[in-house]
C-alpha cells in the first residue's frame, strides 16, 4: 500500500527554481546584441550586433572585441570543443545570390582564418566535443581534425550526431518544415533539437525518442537534466509575447524563469549561467538554484 501510494505521490512533488541573481550585461557600453552564445565555461559569449556584425565579449576580464564586420546571421556562430569560435558570413554577389564562407576566430590571437570558400547555399557551423566543423554543400565541409568527437546538427527534416567517429542520421517526429537547433547534452548522452509543428525533442544516441518538450524554441541544455527554452507567442505579424522557462529533459516538469511580458528570448547556457536577449537586444544574465 505505501508502495503504491507514493508511486501515486511522486509525479506529483513539486520541484522549485530559485533565481538566485540577474543583471543586465553591457549596460550602456554595446547597443543592441542578439543571438548570445556562451561557452561551456560561461566566462564566454558571443553576440550579434543590430547590424549581424559577430562580437566577443569576455566576461572575466570585461573586454569586448569585433569578431567579424561582416554579415552573420542568426544561429551562425558557435563555439568548438577548442574553445575557438566557428562563424558564416553572408555575401551578396553580382548575380543577386548569396555565398557563405566558413571561418575560424581564435580567442587567444584574436586572429580569423577562412576556412571554407564562398558558396551558394546553406552552411552551418557546428560545435563539436573536440573542435568544430562546417557543414556544406556538395561535400565541401570542413573540420577541425580528423576526430572532432561529439556533434549534432540538423539538414532538414534530419538530425545528424556524430558518435566516435560514426555519422547517424534520424528522422524520429515527422515535420512539414523541418528540424532547428539541435545540440548534446554535457554528457554526450542525449540530443535535443526543435521539430516545426511538434516542439522540443529529446532523443539517445540511437534515435530513440525519450521525451517531446512541448512547443518552445531554441533550447539549449542547462545541464544532463535540465533544459532552458523560449516560449514566443505571436500574431503572425510581430511578437506578443515571449518568456525563457526551465523544462525537465524526461518532459515531466516544467516552469518560467520570466514573465511572457519580459519579450525575453533566445536564451544560452553555460558554466551554470542563463544567457538571454529581449525583444528590444538588452542582454541579461541570470542564475538560478534547483530544488528537487
Amino acid at each position: 500500500m505505501l508502495i503504491m501510494m507514493a508511486a501515486v505521490l511522486l509525479p506529483s512533488m513539486a520541484q522549485e527554481v530559485e533565481v538566485v541573481s540577474r543583471q543586465r550585461l553591457l549596460e550602456g557600453v554595446e547597443g543592441p546584441a542578439y543571438y548570445p552564445v556562451l561557452n561551456q565555461a560561461g566566462d564566454r559569449l558571443l553576440f550579434l550586433s543590430e547590424n549581424g556584425s559577430l562580437k566577443f565579449y569576455d566576461l572575466t576580464d570585461n573586454v569586448t572585441t569585433t569578431v567579424t564586420d561582416g554579415y552573420v546571421a542568426g544561429n551562425d556562430a558557435c563555439w568548438g570543443g577548442d574553445g575557438k569560435v566557428y562563424f558564416v558570413t553572408q555575401q551578396v554577389q553580382e548575380n543577386h545570390l548569396i555565398y557563405r564562407t566558413g571561418q575560424l576566430f581564435d580567442p587567444t590571437t584574436h586572429k580569423t582564418a577562412q576556412l571554407t570558400e564562398p558558396q551558394h547555399g546553406a552552411v552551418r557551423a557546428v560545435a563539436a566535443s573536440r573542435g568544430g566543423a562546417l557543414k556544406a554543400p556538395g561535400g565541401r565541409d570542413y573540420q577541425s581534425q580528423s576526430d572532432i568527437g561529439s556533434a549534432a546538427w540538423t539538414e532538414g527534416n534530419r538530425v545528424h550526431v556524430t558518435v566516435n567517429g560514426e555519422e547517424r542520421v534520424f528522422t524520429p517526429v515527422d515535420s512539414w518544415a523541418g528540424y532547428l537547433w539541435a545540440s548534446l547534452s554535457p554528457d554526450g548522452k542525449k540530443v535535443a533539437f526543435f521539430a516545426a509543428g511538434k516542439g522540443i525533442v529529446v532523443i539517445d544516441l540511437r534515435g530513440q525518442m525519450l521525451a517531446m518538450l512541448g512547443n518552445y524554441e531554441m533550447p539549449c541544455w542547462y545541464n544532463n537534466d535540465y533544459l532552458v527554452a523560449q516560449n514566443a507567442k505571436d500574431d503572425g505579424h510581430q511578437f506578443t509575447s515571449s518568456q525563457i522557462v526551465l523544462l525537465k529533459a524526461d518532459g515531466t516538469w516544467q516552469t518560467e524563469l520570466t514573465k511572457p511580458a519580459s519579450m525575453a528570448m533566445q536564451p544560452t547556457c553555460g558554466g551554470g549561467k542563463i544567457v538571454y536577449t529581449t525583444i528590444d537586444g538588452l542582454l541579461h544574465e541570470m542564475k538560478i538554484n534547483i530544488y528537487e
